[in-house]
Parts: C-alpha cells; structure tokens; sequence
C-alpha cells in the first residue's frame, strides 16, 4: 500500500498585516505636529503669517545686498576718480613747469590758482564718498538687523513645526518684544563708540589726508623745482 502524503496549507494574512501598517501610518499621520497645527486655525495662521515673514525678510535681505553691492563699486569708482585726478594734475604740473623752466618764465605768485582749482574738486569728490558711505553703513546696519530677526523667526517657526498644537501662541509677543529690544540695543552700542565711528568713516579721512598733502604741490612745482 502507497503512504498517504498530507499537505498543509499556511495562510499568510497579508492584507491584515497591510491594514495594520496602514492604520499605524495613520495614527502616527494624525499624530504629526502638520496635522495639528492645521487642524488649529490659531496654529495654522500664526505658521502662514511667519511663513509669509519669512520671505519678506529674505527678500529685502537679498535688495540691501544688491543695494550694498552697488554703494561698494560707486565708492570705488569715485576713489579711483580722485587718484587719477590728482596724478593729472601732478602731471600737467610736472611739464608745465618745465616748459616755463626751458622758457625763463617763471609764474610762482599763480601756484594758489591751482591748489585752489585742486582743493574745490577734492572737496567736491570727498563730499560724495562721504554721502555713499554714510548710506552704505547706513544698509548695513538695516542688513544686520534684517538678518537677526530672520534668524529668531526661523527658530520660531522651527519651534511651531516641532510642537505643533503644544506651541504656545503667546510665543509671537515675545519674539515681537525681543527684535525690538535687540534694534534699541544695536542703535545704541553704534551711536556711544567712536572707534566705529572712525573706522566707517576711514575712507573719507584718507582722501582728505591726500588732498591736503597735494594742497602745496603747485607751489613746490612753480616755485621750488
């Protein structure tokens, strides 16, 4: 006689084990701080209003750069203008001066005509430096204002994503009071520090250096050589 051969069927419940993993995604997607906070309309409009902050910030941000961009190259470019003034002069000068010295002509009491002509546009050239580097330290500080408070509504709005409903709504007072505190401390640490003061505004006090020593060149060059 043959030996019978028993088979046993194992059922596998996959679609119960499909239905499991479905619920607990559910459950821990209800869970998630998103989900309460839009299920919270106090919640999601603080996140929409922070959100929309945001990218203000990061857009006036992003003008001053570009508005402090071109302040740099304007100041470069009138610094460049005063050198290649003053070398002009220095130049026409130099030649003159020898062409009357080859002639026996000699116009030393005229030198102030020149010094003067020098110092007017000297004077003119500063003034403007000193104007686009008033608004340049100007932006500067705005920047850095802008960027602190960009950063403490980053964390706020990393705080509110992170707690969800459990974020405390009172939190949009205190970050209100705080950039205000940090801008009247910012306004007066700039204004009671001469040392930063001078070094903003270095620049300006070269070129008026370098003018005043280029005030007697016509003289030196009449007159003397």
């Amino acid at each position: 006689m043959g030996e019978s051969k028993e088979t046993h069927i194992v059922e596998i419940p996959i679609v119960e084990e499909f239905q499991d993993q479905q619920s607990k995604t559910a459950i821990i997607i209800q869970q998630h701080p998103m989900m309460e906070i839009s299920k919270s309309p106090g919640h999601l409009l603080l996140l929409k209003l922070w959100q929309r902050e945001e990218h203000l910030f990061s857009h006036r941000i992003s003008v001053a750069e570009t508005k402090l961009d071109t302040l740099r190259r304007e100041i470069f470019h009138l610094c460049c203008s005063f050198l290649v003034f003053h070398a002009f002069v220095t130049t026409l000068l130099f030649t003159s001066s020898a062409a009357e010295a080859q002639l026996g002509v000699i116009r030393c009491n005229k030198w102030w005509v020149p010094s003067f002509l020098g110092a007017s546009t000297s004077a003119a050239i500063v003034v403007l430096v000193q104007v686009k580097l008033w608004r340049y330290w100007k932006v500067t500080e705005r920047v850095k204002r802008e960027k602190t408070d960009s950063r403490a509504l980053g964390r706020a709005v990393q705080e509110l994503r992170m707690k969800g409903a459990n974020f405390d709504l009172s939190k949009e007072m205190s970050f209100c009071d705080s950039s205000k505190k940090i801008k009247k401390s910012s306004s007066v640490e700039i204004k009671w520090k001469p040392k930063i003061w001078c070094s903003n505004n270095l620049v300006t006090f070269c070129l008026i250096l370098f003018a005043g020593l280029a005030f007697p060149a016509p003289k030196l060059f009449l007159c003397i050589i």
